[in-house]
């Protein structure tokens, strides 16, 4: 027997797998596809909600796999590779984890998650310290700039 999970679900899946992930949820009151296209624009809006990255920039889409080429505000580069579907982004450099996920909450608006940190080399782990306050303002951010795209 199999159960089909949504992408917020399969999202924390995901992140229990990785020692020290963290995962922020919330409902946002929006549509999926209002809510998907502000995440899923990696190479504008992207940097606007996640407060460490300053741009993301795409090298290369084959399907739904994705190769981009992200700097931080502190200058450092990061070589991404991963998937971007509608409502799931997983995304992997040698030393950072992104992951969102956005489903349609029953009774209305869309359940968005966020995962990511800085990677522990040679292991699947994230180091802790910070991504608990980094993830939870992103998700302000990204609730912020998903009304301002609504208005």
């Amino acid at each position: 027997m199999t159960y089909a999970i949504d992408t917020v679900a399969r999202l924390r899946v995901m992140a229990a797998g990785v020692p020290g992930a963290r995962v922020a949820e919330r409902v946002l009151p929006a549509a999926p596809e209002t809510v998907w296209a502000v995440m899923a624009d990696l190479e504008g809006e992207f940097g606007r909600f996640q407060p460490d990255m300053r741009s993301l920039r795409v090298l290369r889409v084959r399907g739904d796999r994705v190769e981009a080429l992200a700097r931080s505000k502190y200058g450092l580069r990061a070589h991404f590779r991963g998937v971007l579907r509608p409502g799931w982004c997983w995304l992997q450099s040698r030393f950072l984890i992104i992951g969102m996920a956005a489903a349609p909450e029953p009774g209305g608006g869309t359940r968005v998650a966020l995962t990511g940190g800085v990677r522990v080399p040679g292991r699947a782990a994230i180091v802790p310290l910070g991504t608990a306050g980094e993830l939870a303002r992103a998700m302000s951010r990204l609730a912020q700039r998903v009304e301002e795209v609504r208005l």
